[in-house]
């Protein structure tokens, strides 16, 4: 029977050990979505290298004789930046490791998961990529809200908000977008919420346009402001939300006032 070992390649000199890196997606919150491969994972790493947004009690799942190394960012702060992340995994993984590279949701979907790939790719240190549940679409179920929905809504795009003011000219081509797919699903954006609602009104979003904005989605800390493209901006404000957030912009958004069943609020 194969195991888990048996993926790990060896090469080199005779009797030396090459190790391997696991992208692992962690899920949206809620650490009981990480998948069952992601689990296998973790628990096997030598070495676990994990983001911010990883919740706690997926730590415990690991070996205690792995060594645990936080590496995570926020919107003004990184522990490590990304390069040096990525020399990290190679080191760990030239030293003979089973490295988790634990990152939350998906680490292909605005993760920098596909930039780390590639940079072990180039290096030649064997790597597998083991999918995660995406906040993308996790968290506004979790709020009540499908992305899709027959007869509202057969399409959606995922954008992100982190960066898409920053510059002079949006990198994001929101005059495509904002009209382009049936449910916008904008992930960390809340700081740039103001800014993004201006880009969809002035690309032709009417301003009657339903929106949610979640935060700390598929947790116990859970929360969900609704609103329209015309008072989004000021009901958020109100409410003193914290990242991380989601933001959907569509008509399945009406969906949450029967569809919702996690929080409250």
């Amino acid at each position: 029977m194969t195991t888990f070992y048996d993926s790990i390649n060896y090469g080199g000199k005779k009797g030396l050990r090459k190790g391997k890196v696991y992208l692992v997606g962690a899920g949206p919150g809620d650490p009981s979505l990480i998948t069952v491969k992601g689990l296998e994972c973790l628990r096997k790493a030598n070495v676990l290298i994990y983001d911010r947004l990883v919740d706690d009690s997926l730590l415990n799942e690991a070996s205690p004789d792995a060594e645990k190394i936080f590496v995570g960012k926020a919107a003004h702060f990184h522990t490590l930046e990304q390069e040096a992340i990525n020399k990290l995994l190679l080191t760990k993984a030239r030293e003979g490791k089973v490295v988790v590279r634990l990152k939350g949701g998906d680490p292909f979907v605005l993760g920098r998961g596909g930039e780390e790939a590639d940079f072990l790719a180039t290096n030649r240190i064997p790597f597998e990529v083991v999918p995660g549940v995406s906040s993308a679409y996790a968290v506004p179920a979790y709020a009540g809200i499908p992305v899709t929905y027959r007869g509202i809504a057969s399409s959606f795009a995922v954008v992100t908000g982190h960066k898409a003011m920053d510059k002079p000219e949006p990198s994001i081509p929101w005059n495509k977008i904002s009209t382009g797919a049936d449910t916008l699903v904008i992930l960390m954006g809340l700081s740039n919420l103001k800014n993004i609602v201006e880009q969809l009104l002035k690309n032709k979003k009417p301003p009657s346009t339903p929106v949610a904005v979640i935060t700390q989605g598929t947790t116990s800390h859970q929360r969900c402001v609704t609103g329209t493209l015309q008072d989004i901006v000021e009901k958020v404000k109100s409410k003193n939300l914290s990242p991380p957030s989601v933001i959907v912009v569509g008509e399945v958004v009406r969906l949450r006032t029967r569809l919702h069943w996690f929080d409250k609020e």
